[in-house]
């Protein structure tokens, strides 16, 4: 019996297709946000202020791929410092 291409793609897909998002608010600093991406996603300066950027003006951005146990994870440290992720 022959997999349908799009059941392929499914099988493909793995938990690394998870992403963490990072959401804007009005509540957190640049500086803040940029230092905890460099603190928690282990960021350089510049990916990180671009990161912040994207949010503020998009509303969202992609700041981590990876399993989704570890984002998890990495959710909960945002969260605690009041920054707003989610997993998608």
């Amino acid at each position: 019996m022959r997999t349908s291409p799009k059941k392929q793609e499914n099988q493909y897909k793995s938990d690394f297709q998870y992403s963490l998002v990072l959401h804007n608010d009005s509540i957190n600093t640049f500086d803040y946000i940029i230092e905890s991406l460099i603190e928690l996603c282990h960021h350089d300066p510049y990916q990180a202020t671009q990161c912040a950027l994207l949010a503020h003006y998009k509303g969202k951005c992609e700041i981590k791929k990876a399993e989704k146990s570890y984002l998890i994870g990495l959710q909960k440290s945002f969260i605690s410092r009041g920054i707003t992720v989610t997993i998608e």
